[in-house]
Order: structure tokens, then C-alpha cells, then sequence
């Protein structure tokens, strides 16, 4: 793969981290409107903050981790070791995702917001590990 190639499908790879946080963090207050709807008040005060605290956090983490592949993306093609483990630990980090979210919630989902965040939680990690152990020519 050519140095530039690599350097726009990493970059393009953390573009599509900040976004999924984006989506994440847009996606948030409507969980908490669709648990508040779907349990007694009582339980709803029980699972709101807990899922508040996780999605607020995996959406503002996904900003650094977005950026960082992006800032990355030319040394890493270049060839830095610095660079290689950032992107290839991202790599193999986002690449569990698909996995994990088809394990545990198997394709039962059909909202908007949770089919764009797992298309782009898809489309990232299929393009950041081919991307991230891809020889430079």
C-alpha cells in the first residue's frame, strides 16, 4: 500500500472514531428518554446514571482515540515506531467492537442511531487493520 493511501485510510479511520463518539454522545439523552418510557420511575433512576456515566465517557474517549489515529496516520506510514503502536493498538481495540456488539447484542437493534454507530464502528475497524498492518511501498 502507498504512503498516502495509508496515511488518508488511517486518517479517514480517525475521522470515523470522532464521529461514532459524536454519535455516541447524540444518542445519549435518547436511551435515557427510552428507559425512563420503558420501566417504573424507581428503576429508571437506578439504570440512568450508570448508563449516563458509560456513554458519556466511551463518547468523549472516542474523541482522543479518533485524534490520535489521525495525528498518527503519516508517522505511521512512515514507518515510526511510535506511530505503529498507537495505530495498531487502535486497530485491534476497535476491531473487538463489531465482535463484542454481535455477541452480546446480536442484531435484535434496529434504531437509527444504533445502526449508524455500528456502521461506523465496522467500517472503522475493517479500514484501520488493513491500514495498520500494511506495509508502506
Amino acid at each position: 500500500m502507498s504512503a498516502s493511501t495509508r496515511v488518508r485510510l488511517l486518517r479517514g479511520s480517525g475521522v470515523l472514531l470522532i464521529l461514532l463518539g459524536i454519535v455516541h454522545l447524540v444518542a445519549t439523552p435518547h436511551i435515557a428518554a427510552l428507559i425512563r418510557h420503558s420501566t417504573s420511575t424507581g428503576t429508571a433512576d437506578e439504570l440512568v446514571p450508570p448508563m449516563l456515566l458509560n456513554h458519556i465517557l466511551v463518547g468523549l474517549l472516542l474523541f482522543p482515540l479518533g485524534y490520535l489515529t489521525f495525528y498518527a496516520a503519516p508517522a505511521a506510514a512512515a514507518s515510526h515506531a511510535w506511530a505503529q503502536v498507537i495505530v495498531r493498538a487502535t486497530a485491534l481495540t476497535v476491531a473487538t467492537l463489531p465482535v463484542t456488539l454481535l455477541a452480546l447484542m446480536g442484531v435484535r437493534y434496529d434504531a437509527p442511531l444504533f445502526m449508524l454507530g455500528t456502521a461506523l464502528v465496522v467500517v472503522a475497524s475493517a479500514i484501520l487493520l488493513m491500514a495498520a498492518f500494511s506495509k508502506t511501498k
